[in-house]
């Protein structure tokens, strides 16, 4: 993770832990929201923002919210492995997990996707090659 995604993200998390302090459960998960963005393409990262996402739904007794971060929690190992993330998904329930989502204009990882593309390209060419 670059430092200026890297920087973003811890932000994004410790707006979340401010807002779930003060039992601000909204903003707490907007945030979290914007981590997941974030860090989704990295697996520490993506795997705490879910982690989060499941404790604000447990606090705001969500049902959907709690099953759909479970499931997502589950999947990210293989999606992770396999490279797969539908990029600019928020990573809530009331989003399918398999859509993808228009970047925020001010998201700075635009770079860091075309350079995992621009690695899986090389890698997929030196294979058949």
């Amino acid at each position: 993770m670059n430092k200026k995604i890297k920087h973003e993200y811890q932000i994004s998390m410790r707006s979340a832990m401010e807002a779930e302090q003060v039992n601000d459960l909204d903003n707490a998960f907007k945030s979290l929201e914007r981590a997941h963005i974030l860090g989704q393409r990295y697996f520490i990262p993506h795997i705490a923002t879910h982690w989060q996402m499941l404790r604000i739904g447990l606090k705001r007794n969500d049902n959907r919210e709690v099953i759909g971060q479970i499931v997502r929690l589950i999947a990210t190992v293989p999606g992770f492995i396999f490279g797969w993330v539908p990029r600019g998904n928020p990573g809530g329930a009331n989003i399918s997990a398999l859509k993808p989502v228009p970047l925020p204009a001010d998201s700075p990882i635009w770079r860091d996707v075309l350079i995992r593309l621009t690695i899986y390209a090389v890698i997929v060419l030196i294979v058949l090659a």
